[in-house]
């Protein structure tokens, strides 16, 4: 059985301003890429960390049964908020550890949603550092907000 990744990236023009997220899906047995897909899409006016949350957030909302997906995001914003703060934060009704309001709440509710379908394993790499499906993830990205620009 293949194993799933998906590589995921957000990027905006001026923050905020226009911006747009990527996501490639891999279903890979080895290194063997065996069937991709791609995913992009943006908004007017943005975040860059809300394009990060939203490329994740489409990644496993694509996927159509329960899978164990091996998420891999350049964000350290998504990747600490999903596997260290996100408890913290709904214990304390959705408020920081200084009590101010969670930001980008909207977005963290549907991708705590969206990751409980699944098993997941959140992966960091360095963005713009030559990692391959990074790239392309960024890439995507970028054309995702070229409309808006």
């Amino acid at each position: 059985m293949p194993e799933l990744f998906a590589y995921t990236d957000g990027a905006c023009s001026g923050n905020p301003g226009p911006g747009g997220w990527g996501a490639l899906l891999q279903a890979k047995a080895g290194h063997t890429v065996v069937k991709e897909r791609e995913l992009k899409g943006g908004e007017a006016d943005t975040t860059n960390n809300r394009m990060e949350l939203l490329a994740a957030i489409n990644a496993l909302e694509a996927l159509e049964r329960p899978s164990t997906i091996t998420v891999v995001t350049d964000s350290a914003y998504v990747k600490g908020g999903i596997t260290e703060w996100l408890r913290s934060w709904k214990r304390n009704n959705w408020r920081t550890a200084t009590k101010k309001p969670v930001k980008n709440e909207d977005l963290w509710r549907r991708l705590d949603e969206a990751a409980a379908r699944h098993q997941v394993t959140w992966t960091w790499v360095k963005g713009h550092a030559g990692h391959p499906e990074n790239e392309r993830a960024d890439a995507l990205a970028r054309a995702g907000m070229a409309p808006f620009k």
